[in-house]
């Protein structure tokens, strides 16, 4: 089968010049076909910010009411996309800025209400895989931002990480995937206080002790919970890194690998 390397990069990358500069430069090199799916939430902030806009956040998943999907919609797919496929343009790769919307690529549902109001937050009904390898095919790159649609034209604000692994599952019929989520981390810590205390492999068992004690908390959820969903439906390898370990990750050389079930 072919080999695909999905790779998620996180908000804290992308708020800093230089680091985004060196993982687009590790993205670029990889051989083979890949996608890069990117968040921007800092970003976003920011600029609510400076439009008097709140910004709301439970377990590291923001609330979206009808101004923020704006400044989301400008943030994360107009400013951020355009910007990284830009700057892989110059360095050989020939990127196309997408989101769920073009192409019919990913079509959500409104999250129902329930304990918490998330506002225009879409969670996936549906990945266009067959489109996705028509791009791969011509040589293209996919950057793909995290807004999808639903079926009476709305966009939504989709998790970053429950996108690239929705993409990257349904990729799998026809590729040997490699799903890999890069961030400020060095991977999954078993002391968040230090840096150092990667967790080299990590099981859903385990992943249930550390949750239930608090060590992994807030934003790493999501990103565990989609990664392991991942892993037990087909995805080959998720692996969780430092954005400048992408290199020796993907060589299975640095951050936290996921294992199934045993």
């Amino acid at each position: 089968m072919n080999a695909l390397t999905v790779i998620k990069i996180g908000g804290n990358v992308i708020d800093k010049p230089e680091a985004l500069s060196r993982v687009l430069d590790a993205f670029a090199a990889l051989e083979g076909d890949k996608i890069l799916i990117h968040g921007g939430g800092k970003v976003a902030t920011q600029v609510a910010e400076k439009l008097g806009i709140q910004t709301t956040m439970v377990e590291g998943r923001r609330i979206t009411d009808r101004p923020m999907l704006d400044v989301v919609t400008m943030v994360y797919g107009g400013l951020v996309n355009k910007q990284i496929v830009a700057q892989l343009q110059a360095r050989g790769t020939n990127a196309i800025g997408l989101t769920g919307a073009d192409a019919h690529l990913v079509r959500s549902r409104k999250r129902a209400v329930g304990a918490i109001d998330y506002g225009y937050v879409g969670d996936i009904e549906a990945v266009d895989s067959g489109q996705f390898q028509q791009f791969l095919r011509q040589n293209l790159t996919p950057v793909f931002a995290p807004l999808t649609f639903d079926a009476e034209g709305n966009l939504l604000n989709t998790n970053a990480d429950t996108m690239a692994s929705a993409i990257a599952l349904d990729l799998v019929a026809h590729n040997q995937v490699t799903l890999v989520y890069c961030f400020e981390k060095k991977g999954v810590l078993s002391d968040p206080s230090s840096d150092d205390s990667v967790i080299p492999e990590l099981t859903p068992a385990a992943y249930a002790d550390y949750r239930a004690s608090g060590v992994i908390n807030q934003g790493m959820i999501p990103k565990l919970d989609n990664a392991f969903r991942a892993l037990e439906r087909g995805v080959t390898r998720v692996i969780i890194c430092h954005a400048d370990e992408l290199t020796a990750a993907v060589a299975q050389g640095a951050g936290t690998r996921l294992l199934p079930a045993a």
